[in-house]
């Protein structure tokens, strides 16, 4: 791998590895100390293993994986706070962190002291810190306690302090880990804000948990599995790989396979058990946008062009023991939709084979946007469990058909796609059968929505104006 340091490349990662030694027992430690080399008492631990990555100037890049598989490690390394035992790492510009809570911070020192603290740390003198003391006090937004100890902070208070920071010290590469996890929504927010401004100039690492964080504000992904290099490429790719996987090593055990001796002789003798219909709640008619006719007579009609069922268009995952054999837009009749006009209600009709025994089938759905960014989705679980304790159950070989009827709401130009699933159990215990990820595309080829990743019809909107009264 090749690094040009005023070339096009902010992030070099060549072949690096990190090693810890673990031992047993502390006193091993003082006993192959005093032997000298002769007697080895510890075992080496790869927290990461010959990984190798670019990362572009002004790319924003997600790390993901799962808990121990070296993200962290990774970015410290990165950060210059932890050394390889091989390889090395390159980097172009200055480089702030934001990595476990209280990092670089003096717990005695007030909140303004360790501004100051943190600020020549990356390399700003005190008049530049002078300059932007109100700006990043400011940022923080944590009132009085600025002058308090920094051992007196909660943790979301280390973070809106530690970050204000790092928006200020004008990096070239900000490093992100999970510790904006921790804030509340409105700071984190202002952080994701701030982030995406940042990617007009400067370069992003940032590892989090959150797919659809990654997925929303990162160019490309870098998935980390015990501490190898598992896959990269673009942020949707990657993070539907990791979801795929994150199924195959969950912990919920399947509740289909054969069906008990006792059940089968139930089912067998009730052919009706277990075949409880479906009940959809329908909006009143009159539920529609006011400006619904007006809109549609124009060129801002919302007009969403569905294109056919496509099982092998974007890759799929699961245990098998159903196959989704179809998904299609249709009208509340079962006709299908090649146009469907933003407003309109809409069916979505899912159908799956069984291949074994289901007997809590769960069928559901998610609106993706190009990003991969889910808009909204639903299943069928809670429904089931409106209609009755127990579900629809399939043998193998049957046919289930899922139906959600909703009007369609108006989606700003561009493609989307259907994601479906068919999994077994229950909403937090479940096996996943099958889920295809692109399952159905659809393009928006016009629209009024200015704002927003969907837009909804409007009940009502009303305007007025009254005098002035005292």
């Amino acid at each position: 791998m090749s690094y040009d340091p005023s070339g096009s490349c902010a992030i070099a990662g060549i072949g690096i590895s990190k090693h810890f030694q673990l031992y047993d027992r502390q006193i091993h430690r003082v006993a192959e100390l005093l032997s000298f080399g002769h007697k080895r008492y510890h075992r080496i631990f790869k927290a990461l293993d010959e990984v190798s990555f670019t990362v572009e100037r002004g790319q924003a890049v997600g790390i993901i994986g799962r808990n121990g598989s070296g993200k962290s490690t990774l970015l410290q390394i990165i950060c210059g706070t932890l050394t390889p035992t091989f390889g090395e790492v390159r980097t172009s510009g200055r480089v702030a962190a934001l990595l476990e809570l209280g990092a670089g911070f003096n717990p005695e020192f007030s909140g303004k002291e360790n501004v100051y603290l943190n600020a020549a740390l990356y390399g700003l003198s005190k008049a530049e810190v002078d300059a932007r003391y109100d700006a990043i006090v400011a940022f923080a937004d944590i009132g009085e306690f600025i002058d308090q100890p920094v051992r007196t902070y909660s943790s979301g208070m280390f973070v809106r302090l530690a970050f204000a920071i790092i928006a200020h010290v004008d990096a070239d590469i900000l490093v992100i880990d999970e510790a904006l996890a921790v804030g509340d929504v409105a700071f984190g927010q202002k952080c994701m804000r701030f982030l995406r401004k940042f990617r007009e100039h400067g370069t992003i690492l940032f590892v989090s948990h959150d797919t659809a964080a990654v997925v929303g504000l990162c160019d490309r992904a870098i998935w980390l599995d015990r501490g190898t290099l598992r896959a990269e490429g673009s942020a949707k790719e990657v993070c539907e790989l990791y979801f795929g996987a994150a199924f195959d090593h969950g912990d919920a055990q399947s509740t289909g396979g054969e069906v008990p001796e006792a059940e089968q002789q139930f089912v067998n003798d009730n052919p009706a058990a277990n075949r409880k219909s479906v009940v959809p709640i329908v909006a009143p008619e009159d539920w529609v946008d006011q400006r619904k006719a007006w809109i549609n007579a124009s060129n801002l009609r919302n007009d969403l062009e569905v294109f056919c069922f496509d099982p092998a268009a974007g890759g799929d995952f699961g245990r098998g023991g159903a196959i989704i054999e179809d998904v299609r837009f249709t009208d509340f009749s079962g006709q299908p939709y090649r146009w469907i006009v933003g407003g309109e209600p809409v069916a979505l009709t899912v159908r799956v084979r069984a291949k074994t025994y289901l007997d809590r089938p769960i069928i559901g759905f998610y609106i993706k946007d190009r990003l991969g960014q889910t808009l909204f989705g639903d299943n069928t679980y809670l429904t089931s469990q409106v209609n009755g304790s127990s579900s629809v159950a399939a043998q193998p070989g049957e046919l289930l058909v899922a139906t959600f009827r909703f009007p369609m709401p108006t989606l700003p130009r561009g493609s989307y796609v259907v994601a479906a699933a068919v999994a077994n159990g229950t909403q937090e215990d479940h096996v996943q059968h099958h889920w295809l990820h692109d399952a159905l595309v659809f393009k928006s080829h016009a629209s009024h929505t200015v704002g927003g990743l969907v837009g909804i019809p409007m009940l009502d909107i009303g305007l007025s104006a009254s005098p002035e009264t005292t």
